[in-house]
């Protein structure tokens, strides 16, 4: 018995030197715990299905980050309460943006012309899903590798070589999206999806993507905005239709009755499946996502 309560204490002593980390959503605490592995324990705020769109903090959250060593955050406006839950929590450790370095994409909207493509220069706004380019994600988790290499130096080299086998997982990875995408025809790669979360995917691996709704999940389309998008679909035959797993389903069954297409299924945008799901990972949701969109768009 005295031989087990030493394991257990020498275990529990283990655990407090681990690094307490707060990620903002499921996605940014996938990559954080590949990178932190046994030494950095992961709470994160917005999890899994969730939607850090219409995110709002809860009283356990505002102690999570008052105890958090590290909070890695998206940032390019994705988290709009980021900076306010910080202070509320009085939190004074680490704050690392993942997405510093990154060269982001902007869109320009009004309400008459987002679908349509056509630039209004009084509006343009960073579009904040950086992440669905994998160049972009090995970026994110060196800039994670940094935040804890500073806040636990003693441990450098192990973050350090996490990170390093994580980037060559990702590289791997983004060249297996080329090769998969590579069987689809140019002027097949368009599809239409529930909010405008895929432009540096789209970007990255050419596709065009298409939606009703803007960059958050809080925005709502108007009755042009739906019938501009359904000529658009009927001019350009366009059939795929994904849903995503956080936003509503009625937008996209409208589009599927008006314009004669088919919803092929789910993609993951902004958050990550539960652990039984077939996104449980950032890597597996790439791995789901490029499959997915591969399959509808040679329904073209």
């Amino acid at each position: 018995m005295a031989a087990a309560l030493a394991v257990l204490c020498a275990s529990a002593r283990a655990d407090d030197r681990r690094v307490n980390v707060v990620a903002s959503m499921s996605i940014i605490g996938d990559i954080s715990r590949v990178v932190g592995g046994e030494h950095a324990v992961i709470k994160t705020l917005v999890g899994p299905d969730g939607d850090v769109h219409v995110y709002e903090p809860r009283p356990a959250d505002v102690r999570a980050v008052a105890e958090a060593q590290l909070v890695v955050s998206n940032g390019l406006g994705l988290e709009g309460w980021i900076d306010r839950l910080i202070g509320s929590a009085g939190f004074r450790g680490k704050h690392v943006i993942a997405s510093t370095g990154i060269r982001p994409l902007t869109v320009r909207y009004d309400d008459a012309t987002k679908l349509a493509g056509r630039a209004h220069p009084q509006s343009p706004t960073i579009d904040p899903h950086a992440w669905q380019n994998l160049t972009n994600g090995r970026i994110y988790a060196a800039n994670i590798a940094k935040g804890l290499i500073e806040v636990d130096p003693v441990n450098a080299g192990y973050y350090e070589a996490n990170a390093s086998a994580y980037d060559s997982v990702l590289g791997r990875l983004d060249t297996w999206v080329r090769s998969e995408l590579a069987a689809v025809p140019t002027e097949k790669r368009r599809v239409i999806t529930t909010h405008d979360a895929f432009q540096y995917y789209g970007a990255a691996y050419g596709v065009v993507f298409l939606a009703p709704v803007g960059i958050s999940t809080a925005s709502e389309p108007s009755a042009g905005d739906v019938a501009s998008l359904v000529r658009q679909m009927r001019s350009e035959h366009i059939k795929a239709l994904f849903l995503e797993r956080i936003s509503d389903p009625r937008l996209m069954q409208q589009l599927a009755r008006d314009g004669g297409a088919v919803i092929i299924g789910e993609l993951y945008s902004d958050a990550l499946s539960a652990p039984d799901g077939p996104a449980a990972s950032y890597v597996k949701m790439f791995e789901y996502n490029t499959s997915t969109l591969k399959r509808g768009m040679l329904e073209n």
